[in-house]
C-alpha cells in the first residue's frame, strides 16, 4: 500500500521507497513516459520490471514516478506498474502540466523534465532514463526545444542518460547545456553519444570512468552551492548499439514522413520512434531497451555511491 506524504500535496511513496528513505537507502528515480508512450504492452511492463530488477541487483531502490487519478506516485506497487502499462489515455506531462495533471485528478506519465521535479521534492537524486529531449533539429524555423534542458539547468538532480535522442540536433543541444551551465560528463568514453549509437561525432567535454567519480564530482558541486542538474551521458553496449551513420537514414525517412503528416509538438518524439521502429524492422527498440537497462545499472552504481 502507499503511503500518503503530505495533506497539501497528493503525493505517495511505495511501500518500498518508503522503507528505503527510511533508512537513507540509496534510491534511483525511473521515469514513466516511456512505459505509457514508449513500447506496447506487454512489452512495456517487461522492460520496467527488468529495469526495476537491475536496480535493486545493484544495491538501491528503483521509484518508478507517475501520476495516478491525481497522486503523484513515487515509486509503484506491481499493481500499479501493470495497470499503468496497460493505460491507454495517460497524459504525458512534463514542466508545463504536471500540477494541471494533480489539480484535475487525471492519470499521467512524466517526462524527463517532470521526473526531475518530482525526484527532487522527494528528495531523491539519480534519475536513470533513456535519452534526455533536446533542441529538435529546424529549431530555428518550429523553435521544438524540450523542457528537459532548462530543467536540467535547475532542479538537482543526476540524469543518467545514453545521450539525447539521436533524432535531435546534438550539438545544438549541447551548446544549450553549456550555456545553461550543465555539466555534460560522458562516462568512459571520449566521444558524447548518440542514443542508439556509442558516438555521436562529437568530442566529450567532460569524462569521467567511475560512479564514485561522479559521486565525488557532485559532493564538489554542493559544497560549492552549484545549483541545477548534471547529464551522465553513458554510452549504449557496443554489442546493442546501431552506428551513427546507419541511423541517419532511418532518422532521415522518419523526419520526412513527420514532415509529410504535419506532426508537431509532444506528439513528435513518439512518431518518430515509431517510425524508426518500423524502418529498422524492430532493432531500434531492442538497442532501446538494453541502453536503458544499461543507464540504470550505472545509476544505481551513483546512488550508491553517494550514500
Amino acid at each position: 500500500m502507499t503511503k500518503p506524504f503530505s495533506p497539501l500535496l497528493p503525493m505517495a511513496y511505495s511501500d518500498e521507497v518508503a522503507a528505503a528513505k527510511a533508512r537513507n537507502a540509496p534510491i534511483v528515480a525511473l521515469e514513466s513516459t516511456i512505459i505509457t508512450h514508449g513500447m506496447p504492452f506487454p512489452g512495456n511492463l517487461d522492460m520496467a520490471r527488468s529495469v526495476e530488477a537491475i536496480i535493486r541487483e545493484e544495491g538501491a531502490v528503483p521509484a518508478t514516478i507517475a501520476v495516478i487519478d491525481g497522486v503523484l506516485h513515487i515509486g509503484l506497487e506491481d499493481a500499479e506498474l501493470v495497470a499503468l502499462a496497460q493505460t491507454q489515455d495517460a497524459m504525458k506531462l512534463s514542466r508545463a502540466d504536471l500540477a494541471f495533471a494533480l489539480a484535475e485528478r487525471r492519470t499521467g506519465a512524466t517526462t524527463v523534465a517532470a521526473t526531475m521535479i518530482a525526484a527532487a521534492r522527494a528528495g531523491i537524486r539519480v534519475f536513470a532514463t533513456g535519452g534526455i529531449g533536446g533542441v529538435h533539429r529546424k529549431a530555428e524555423e518550429s523553435f521544438d526545444i524540450s523542457a528537459d534542458l532548462d530543467e536540467l539547468a535547475r532542479t538537482g538532480v543526476i540524469v543518467v542518460s545514453a545521450g539525447a535522442k539521436a533524432i535531435l540536433d546534438i550539438p545544438k543541444t549541447l551548446e544549450v547545456l553549456e550555456t545553461r551551465g550543465v555539466p555534460v560528463v560522458t562516462y568512459d568514453s571520449e566521444v558524447f553519444p548518440a542514443f542508439w549509437s556509442r558516438d555521436s561525432g562529437l568530442k566529450s567535454a567532460l569524462m569521467l570512468n567511475s560512479p564514485a567519480a561522479i559521486a565525488n564530482f557532485q559532493r564538489m558541486r554542493d559544497q560549492l552551492g552549484v545549483d541545477g542538474g548534471m547529464l551522465i551521458a553513458n554510452p549504449v553496449p557496443e554489442e546493442n548499439e546501431i552506428p551513427r551513420d546507419e541511423m541517419e537514414i532511418y532518422i532521415a525517412r522518419a523526419l520526412d514522413n513527420a514532415a509529410r503528416d504535419e506532426i508537431s509538438g509532444k506528439a513528435v518524439t513518439p512518431y518518430l520512434l515509431d517510425s524508426i521502429f518500423r524502418l529498422t524492422d524492430g532493432r531500434s527498440l531492442a538497442t532501446n531497451i538494453a541502453l536503458v537497462e544499461n543507464n540504470a545499472r550505472l545509476a544505481a552504481e551513483i546512488a550508491v555511491a553517494l550514500i
